[in-house]
């Protein structure tokens, strides 16, 4: 099984970036734990981090030919991207969106999500951890558990 991990816009600012919402994991601490635990559950992860929309939706497309599924975390794009849910709706494949933040529990434009009514699931508000979580039920998704 190999799963697609998407990081958008600013993600690379992970450990520097208002740390009190993010916290100080950096995103090559988070892409390691996740390797990490996808070596234990014998799956492959592939991860992307863009902060352009359309680089993030050409790697959607590219990727959608080659991985079982998807989890993403398209920050800020979540909030405002028709194109990134057409995107994922269009590729067909399984995706979990996740967010390190409680975003209904943020700014009010934070509240809606163009990805959430057409994912198989979402995980928001665990911090890094979230990633895992979102890894694990991804996973068992695709494996029909």
């Amino acid at each position: 099984m190999r799963i697609a991990l998407i990081h958008g816009p600013n993600l690379g600012l992970l450990g520097r970036r208002e740390t009190e919402v993010y916290g100080t994991d950096t995103l090559a601490d988070i892409n390691g734990a996740v390797d990490a635990l996808a070596s234990e559950l014998g799956v492959e992860v592939e991860a992307f981090q863009s902060n352009s929309e359309g680089a993030i939706l050409d790697f959607l497309e590219e990727a959608g030919q080659r991985v079982d599924g998807f989890l993403i975390n398209a920050a800020g794009l979540t909030h405002t991207s028709v194109a990134l849910r057409d995107g994922l709706v269009g590729v067909g494949l399984p995706f979990v969106e996740v967010h390190i933040s409680n975003t209904a529990a943020r700014e009010g434009f934070r509240h809606h999500s163009y990805l959430s009514p057409v994912a198989a699931g979402v995980v928001q508000g665990f911090g890094s951890q979230g990633y895992l979580l979102a890894l694990r039920g991804l996973v068992a998704r695709i494996a029909g558990e």
